[in-house]
């Protein structure tokens, strides 16, 4: 398998960073781990360290820039951009080994779970999966699998707080080049938990009506974390 590396961007991820780097150190011989911090006031960067991770800082929370420079650093032929809050299945490096012998041109993403038995959240990874397998739209918590290739060629991730894998995405111009994998990745609940989740879906759709419209997105950053 050409080197992969995985890139997390972190900001006070102390609690879910060592479930994913535990998933990942089994096979950290065979893989990059790089962490690119923006000024965590807990113990991520320590947790990274312990891990043997490799830790680059980003003056400013800025999760594009952060998976920018993650990019700019790593070794990989293959690049993983995965979130601090996700863990993987045992199997996760097999599958991902046997795409990376193939096609450089393909993108790759994990089917969507949530570490969450209530059943409300069922209807939610159906409704994800259906949208990112059917329409081409899987988002960054999916985890993303490109080559260092097309990632460069694409320009990668603009240097922005959020909307980043969208933007991405959307400046694919094969959407085709996109393929769900067989595994799921599973995400944490935290985000869906103080509210609704019907609720919580229809302000995410409002904010990306606001930035396709043009919505500075400085603006649609402070409204999101806001709420």
């Amino acid at each position: 398998m050409s080197k992969l590396s995985i890139i997390i961007p972190t900001y006070n991820e102390a609690n879910n960073l060592p479930l994913l780097l535990s998933d990942l150190s089994i096979f950290k011989k065979k893989i990059e781990i790089i962490i690119v911090d923006s000024n965590s006031k807990d113990k991520t960067k320590d947790i990274a360290t312990i891990y043997g991770a490799k830790l680059y800082k980003s003056n400013k929370k800025n999760r594009g820039l952060q998976l920018n420079i993650g990019a700019q650093k790593s070794n990989g032929d293959w690049l993983f951009f995965i979130h601090a809050d996700s863990r993987l299945k045992e199997n996760w490096f097999h599958e991902i080994s046997s795409i990376t012998r193939g096609s450089e041109n393909f993108i790759y993403f994990f089917k969507f779970k949530i570490c969450d038995k209530k059943i409300i959240y069922r209807l939610l990874e159906a409704v994800v999966n259906i949208r990112s397998s059917i329409f081409k739209k899987p988002y960054g918590d999916q985890g993303l699998i490109i080559s260092r290739e097309t990632y460069f060629k694409n320009k990668g991730f603009k240097k922005i707080p959020i909307m980043e894998d969208i933007d991405f995405i959307r400046r694919l111009r094969n959407k085709n080049d996109l393929k769900m994998l067989g595994n799921s990745i599973y995400t944490s609940s935290r985000k869906w938990e103080k509210t609704n989740i019907f609720f919580q879906a229809f302000k995410n759709w409002k904010f990306r009506k606001r930035w396709f419209e043009g919505d500075s997105i400085r603006s649609i950053y402070n409204d999101y974390y806001k709420n």
